[in-house]
Protein backbone atom coordinates (compact mmCIF):
# COMPACT_ATOMS: atom_id res chain seq x y z
CA UNK A 1 0.00 0.00 0.00
CA UNK A 2 1.01 3.39 -0.65
CA UNK A 3 0.29 6.52 1.36
CA UNK A 4 1.00 9.79 -0.11
CA UNK A 5 1.18 12.85 2.26
CA UNK A 6 0.18 15.90 1.36
CA UNK A 7 1.24 19.08 2.94
CA UNK A 8 -1.63 21.48 3.50
CA UNK A 9 -0.49 25.13 3.86
CA UNK A 10 -2.42 26.72 6.70
CA UNK A 11 -3.26 30.28 5.44
CA UNK A 12 -2.77 33.00 7.90
CA UNK A 13 -5.84 35.19 10.20
CA UNK A 14 -6.09 39.11 8.84
CA UNK A 15 -9.12 40.50 10.69
CA UNK A 16 -11.37 39.03 13.32
CA UNK A 17 -14.94 40.40 13.14
CA UNK A 18 -17.13 38.65 16.55
CA UNK A 19 -21.19 38.97 17.18
CA UNK A 20 -23.30 37.90 19.13
CA UNK A 21 -23.88 34.73 17.03
CA UNK A 22 -21.11 34.55 14.86
CA UNK A 23 -17.01 34.28 14.76
CA UNK A 24 -15.99 35.63 11.50
CA UNK A 25 -12.37 35.30 10.21
CA UNK A 26 -11.15 36.42 6.90
CA UNK A 27 -8.08 34.55 5.70
CA UNK A 28 -4.93 35.52 3.88
CA UNK A 29 -5.63 33.84 0.83
CA UNK A 30 -9.05 35.32 0.55
CA UNK A 31 -11.68 33.00 2.44
CA UNK A 32 -13.69 34.33 5.00
CA UNK A 33 -14.49 31.38 7.88
CA UNK A 34 -17.51 31.52 9.62
CA UNK A 35 -17.95 29.65 13.30
CA UNK A 36 -21.08 29.71 15.66
CA UNK A 37 -20.07 31.55 18.40
CA UNK A 38 -21.55 28.83 20.79
CA UNK A 39 -18.78 26.62 20.07
CA UNK A 40 -16.50 28.98 21.93
CA UNK A 41 -18.46 29.56 25.26
CA UNK A 42 -16.28 32.07 26.48
CA UNK A 43 -16.75 33.84 23.14
CA UNK A 44 -20.54 33.65 23.72
CA UNK A 45 -19.92 34.98 27.50
CA UNK A 46 -18.04 37.89 26.90
CA UNK A 47 -19.24 41.28 26.39
CA UNK A 48 -19.00 43.40 23.19
CA UNK A 49 -15.97 45.33 23.97
CA UNK A 50 -14.23 41.93 25.21
CA UNK A 51 -14.51 40.20 21.83
CA UNK A 52 -13.26 43.39 19.76
CA UNK A 53 -10.00 42.99 22.06
CA UNK A 54 -8.86 40.33 20.29
CA UNK A 55 -5.35 40.34 18.69
CA UNK A 56 -3.25 37.95 15.88
CA UNK A 57 -0.52 35.71 17.33
CA UNK A 58 2.08 33.58 15.26
CA UNK A 59 1.70 35.66 12.70
CA UNK A 60 -1.73 35.13 12.48
CA UNK A 61 -1.67 31.48 13.06
CA UNK A 62 -4.19 32.06 16.11
CA UNK A 63 -6.33 34.67 17.56
CA UNK A 64 -6.02 35.10 21.27
CA UNK A 65 -8.50 37.65 23.49
CA UNK A 66 -6.38 39.07 26.98
CA UNK A 67 -10.03 39.88 28.67
CA UNK A 68 -11.19 36.89 28.48
CA UNK A 69 -8.11 34.13 27.74
CA UNK A 70 -9.21 32.60 24.83
CA UNK A 71 -6.99 31.18 22.01
CA UNK A 72 -8.35 30.09 18.75
CA UNK A 73 -6.14 28.37 15.91
CA UNK A 74 -7.02 28.88 12.54
CA UNK A 75 -6.17 25.31 11.80
CA UNK A 76 -8.92 24.33 14.59
CA UNK A 77 -11.39 26.62 13.03
CA UNK A 78 -10.33 24.98 9.18
CA UNK A 79 -11.03 21.64 10.76
CA UNK A 80 -14.12 22.49 12.32
CA UNK A 81 -12.85 22.24 16.08
CA UNK A 82 -15.29 23.71 19.06
CA UNK A 83 -13.16 24.51 22.30
CA UNK A 84 -11.53 22.03 24.00
CA UNK A 85 -11.83 23.97 27.53
CA UNK A 86 -13.76 21.23 29.70
CA UNK A 87 -16.98 22.21 31.34
CA UNK A 88 -15.41 22.04 34.58
CA UNK A 89 -12.87 24.57 34.05
CA UNK A 90 -15.14 26.45 31.96
CA UNK A 91 -17.33 26.79 35.13
CA UNK A 92 -14.79 27.69 36.53
CA UNK A 93 -13.86 30.45 34.46
CA UNK A 94 -17.87 31.63 34.60
CA UNK A 95 -17.84 31.61 38.48
CA UNK A 96 -15.11 34.06 38.62
CA UNK A 97 -16.78 36.39 36.20
CA UNK A 98 -20.02 36.76 38.51
CA UNK A 99 -18.04 38.09 41.67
Amino acid sequence: MIISQTEIAIPNAQHVSVTDNTLTVDLEDGRTLSAPLGWYPRLANATPEEREHWRLVGQGSGIHWDDIDEDISIEGLLLGKRSGESQGSFERWLATRRR
